[in-house]
């Protein structure tokens, strides 16, 4: 994974989406609704349910929410069943896109996410045309430009507690670690009062490519588009776009 700062370069995005507190608690009310459904509606047991309410308290959604959310996927009150997605397709330059959408009608989902890959010059492909270029990880954000960390000791813990890799950068670190060791690296992390900016299960690509500025800022574009559909969860591209290019787009946006 060494030169792949996934998070930074889709952080701006997410953020632009995930701003509307609203949207941001609908993507997160779907997905403790599937971890229940799938898992049972006990968090001790149901790991998919655990990272759901940990994202949710994360980013402050209220607990008669998260509670409401559990009841309605157990069956306690009415609620549209809702289906995973895993939708794969092109952008500009041949980026390679992962989408990752709950949805309580499949086919107007597949039409929505389909529409916006061919407004901003890509298209959908069939099921495991780009899926082989990414694999499931934890992965953890720590920013250090406000905080007085000691980057290299804050890494070895990291790499002690079960993380695969820790990249430095100059406003943040990021640790990867395998699904299953997710936790107990997060768990440390608490332990020792390290603030954390952001932690998820992620689809990182095993290489990544670089575009050129037009097909680089329309890849961009399409990935935003992409995050603020209501269903979709996750997007993750194989794209590394460089400090110039994303500087350009914030002008354009």
């Amino acid at each position: 994974m060494s030169g792949h700062s996934k998070w930074a370069n889709i952080k701006h995005t997410k953020g632009i989406a995930d701003a509307r507190r609203g949207q941001l608690f609908t993507k997160i009310t779907r997905e403790i609704m599937v971890a229940v459904r799938q898992g049972g509606n006990n968090p001790e047991s149901n790991f998919r349910l655990r990272l759901a309410i940990q994202k949710a308290r994360d980013n402050a959604m209220p607990l008669e929410n998260i509670e409401r959310a559990i009841r309605r996927a157990s069956g306690e009150t009415e609620g549209a069943a809702m289906v995973d997605m895993t939708l794969e397709g092109y952008g500009p330059g041949g980026a390679a896109i992962l989408v990752q959408a709950l949805s309580d009608n499949r086919n107007r989902t597949l039409q929505e996410i389909r529409n916006i890959f061919s407004r901003h010059g890509g298209s959908l492909g069939e099921a495991g045309c780009v899926a082989w270029l990414f694999e499931s990880k934890g992965l953890i954000l720590i920013a250090t430009n406000n905080n007085n960390l000691n980057t290299e000791k804050l890494a070895l813990l990291a790499i002690d507690a079960g993380a695969e890799d820790v990249k430095i950068e100059d406003d943040h670190i990021e640790i990867y670690t395998k699904p299953e060791e997710f936790e107990a690296v997060r768990a440390a992390l608490k332990q020792e009062n390290i603030p954390v900016a952001s932690a998820e299960l992620s689809m990182v690509p095993k290489t990544t490519i670089e575009l050129e500025e037009k097909p680089a800022l329309q890849t961009l574009k399409l990935l935003r588009k992409l995050e603020e559909l209501d269903e979709v969860q996750l997007v993750s591209s194989n794209v590394n776009f460089s400090s110039a290019i994303l500087e350009k787009y914030h002008e354009q946006d």
